[in-house]
């Protein structure tokens, strides 16, 4: 196990990021002096879970923080600052509505059961103008912009300080390129276990904002920032493993339409597990109000939304919810930007591991073009149409939240739904546009 005070003498780090993430994604953080590192690694950093979006009160005793060594991250642009992700600890006890607690607890559950996760995500983001409100690109206006290469070459410097970074630390990425959307980017870098998946993912979304800020940008993850354009995925590919991590479970052939495209009956029932609970899925996988204009949305400029509304399967064809690509995965394209790291793995990992106790049936397989003919599919549920709706499906599905946690599912809801109440007591310009003269 890494010892950080070590590492911090050979390294040359001054501070530590003691960092966690709260229930809806955002990014919480002690910056720790190297002389007092050990003590904060036995014990934790301080927090009022109050203070952040996590289901406490200010009578709460303090949460803390307990640094995981093995996840350290020396700041490649900043290298006398390293970042380490912290488990978080109330009175001995973890706290169970803390999101990396709730994934390292089905983790177990599935090594348990002799099952190793490794997931991959495509975290797609916008470099704005230092307002968020436009792109920060002026000559990026193509009706097709997907791998404009004049695009990402004017975006070079961002782009290829992210990647060198990445490639400094071992992360293997391997394509970086220009979306959909104008003004949009996409970076992509080696599968792993489920949990280093997410740490990389947290850390990832800290690094592009944090180069973004240093060239005068402003990168975004949110679903749909622009309207009318592409909004940001956030797809998994998801493969299940031996304990040992050499054999793909998912690989085989189990016959029928689930064999035709190479996965495994485990796999099979696996992706039933996915399809039994996708209307639930959606509060974790797309979690705020903006998460619903990119999944329910009308054709954008490109021609295509690249995001279902629909619960289906299929093989190598990218308008259904799950693709396919190649035996032994499959690849979820519910998630978005917003999707919070260690919550997007988690859910995966239990309606996984729910469809494979039940023996789920992913249903048919339908290798039609959803954007074009999607209305002649009768029987397939549709996806929430928004935020509202996926609360009350995920609060309905009684196995998920018992999965995900008792006391986790009760709080995310709580706050969930006190979120919806603050949107929809806010006046809007459209409802003044649209009923002052009725």
């Amino acid at each position: 196990m890494t010892d950080l005070a070590a590492f911090a003498q050979e390294k040359g780090v001054k501070y530590f990021m003691i960092s966690f993430t709260d229930l809806f994604g955002g990014q919480r953080a002690k910056l720790v002096p190297a002389q007092a590192i050990a003590g904060m690694a036995e014990e934790g950093a301080g927090f009022a879970g109050f203070a952040t979006w996590l289901d406490m009160t200010p009578a709460h005793p303090d949460m803390l923080a307990v640094p995981d060594p093995e996840t350290v991250i020396q700041l490649p642009w900043k290298p006398e600052v390293a970042w380490v992700a912290a488990n978080c600890v109330m009175e001995g006890e973890e706290v169970a509505q803390a999101p990396r607690n709730v994934l390292r607890k089905l983790i177990k559950e599935a090594a348990a059961e002799g099952l190793r996760v490794k997931t991959g995500v495509e975290a797609e983001f916008f470099l704005l103008t230092p307002e968020g409100t436009e792109i920060s690109d002026e000559a990026d206006t193509a009706a097709k912009p997907c791998y404009d290469q004049q695009a990402v070459m004017r975006r070079y410097d961002v782009i290829g300080e992210i990647c060198d970074y990445m490639l400094e630390l071992g992360w293997g990425p391997y394509q970086n390129d220009h979306e959909d959307a104008n003004g949009q980017f996409e970076m992509n870098w080696e599968f792993d276990d489920a949990l280093v998946t997410a740490d990389r993912h947290s850390f990832f979304k800290f690094m592009v904002k944090s180069v973004a800020e240093k060239h005068g940008l402003r990168a975004t993850f949110m679903p749909k920032p622009i309207e009318g354009l592409t909004g940001n995925g956030c797809h998994a590919h998801i493969s299940v493993w031996d304990t040992s991590g050499t054999t793909n479970a998912f690989a085989g052939d189990a016959g029928g339409q689930i064999g035709e495209v190479g996965l495994s009956e485990q796999g099979g029932h696996f992706l039933g597990g996915i399809m039994k609970h996708a209307e639930a899925l959606a509060a974790i996988t797309n979690p705020t109000v903006n998460s619903y204009k990119r999944i329910n949305a009308p054709r954008t400029v490109s021609g295509a939304t690249w995001a279902p509304n629909t619960v289906t399967w299929t093989g190598n064809n990218r308008t259904h919810m799950v693709r396919v690509p190649g035996p032994g995965r499959f690849e979820l394209r519910l998630p978005d930007g917003a999707a919070n790291p260690y919550l997007l793995q988690a859910v995966i990992i239990a309606a996984g591991l729910s469809g494979i106790r039940s023996k789920a049936d992913p249903g048919p397989r339908y290798d039609i073009d959803m954007y074009a003919e999607g209305h002649t599919v009768s029987g397939a549920p549709r996806l929430p149409l928004n935020m509202l709706d996926a609360i009350r499906g995920f609060d309905a599905d009684a196995e998920l939240k018992a999965m995900l946690g008792e006391e986790f599912s009760a709080s995310f809801i709580k706050k969930k739904r006190e979120e919806w109440d603050s949107f929809v007591s806010h006046f809007s310009r459209w409802e003044r546009e649209h009923t002052l003269d009725i």
